[in-house]
């Protein structure tokens, strides 16, 4: 399963389209942060996989280049869910830019998974140096 993460609701329609257009059966969901999660399932051939992530890369950038344009009515924060250890979930706010950054190279499970152990670290920090046992 792959997954997708686009802010543009044009631009989500349009990956779905491209992907309908493979005949590959997608889901797109809204983030219960903000954006829309699409969802592609199965195992793809690599050569279609590819086409996918070029078309993804694709509208990456062209949803970069609209929030460029908005100028100051651009989004300037990102919000991402972090999970503690205890089981709560809080949001961390980022400067958009990072996080456009971080969807660009990271699935959304791995920037949740980052920003959490981040968030977990401050919470508990440990002192020392890095190398000794625990």
């Amino acid at each position: 399963m792959n997954e997708y993460m686009l802010f543009d609701a044009v631009l989500c329609q349009r990956f779905m389209k491209f992907l309908d257009g493979l005949g590959l059966p997608a889901t797109c969901q809204p983030d219960r942060i903000e954006g829309f999660v699409v969802t592609v399932s199965g195992g793809l051939p690599d050569e279609v996989e590819q086409a996918v992530e070029d078309q993804y890369e694709a509208l990456l950038a062209e949803q970069v280049t609209l929030l460029e344009a908005a100028g100051s009515g651009g989004r300037s924060l990102m919000r991402i869910g972090a999970t503690l250890a205890d089981g709560s979930t809080r949001i961390v706010q980022l400067p958009a830019v990072h996080g456009r950054h971080l969807f660009a190279h990271f699935s959304v499970e791995e920037i949740h998974e980052l920003v959490s152990a981040i968030a977990q670290s401050v919470l508990s920090p440990v002192e020392g140096a890095i190398c000794r046992q625990p």
